[in-house]
């Protein structure tokens, strides 16, 4: 074997995975994880590893005041978030249809308007 290609085909591999690997030792202790762990996973499990540690660290630094469907202020209701815009619309029913003001409480949810089953 050449000693270029030898070079090209272990070489440039190798040094991306000590790359990861050292920017993860680096970084971890930013975000108050183990720097060995990581690095070692980032070095052993090829790309997949430094993956895995790019969006762990991403989870761990999340905020819920910055969050705006965090908590239970005065606009949300029943657990989801209407916009300004849409408050005050006429319910949606399946499929898009108008929602049912409970006249026709003999009516299924998913029967079609007019058809009774």
């Amino acid at each position: 074997m050449q000693p270029l290609v030898a070079v090209i085909l272990v070489g440039v591999p190798l040094a991306w995975l000590v790359g990861f690997a050292a920017y993860a030792y680096v970084d971890a202790p930013k975000y108050g994880m183990n720097p060995r762990k990581w690095a070692l996973i980032s070095f052993v499990i090829p790309l997949f590893g430094f993956l895995a540690y790019v969006f762990e660290r991403d989870e761990l630094d999340y905020d819920p005041e910055e969050d705006p469907y965090a908590g239970g202020d005065d606009s949300r209701t029943g657990g989801f978030a209407v916009h300004e815009s849409r408050q005050g619309e006429e319910s949606l029913g399946p499929a898009g249809t108008e929602a049912d003001d409970g006249d026709d409480a003999d009516d299924e949810w998913n029967d079609p308007d007019g058809v009774d089953l």
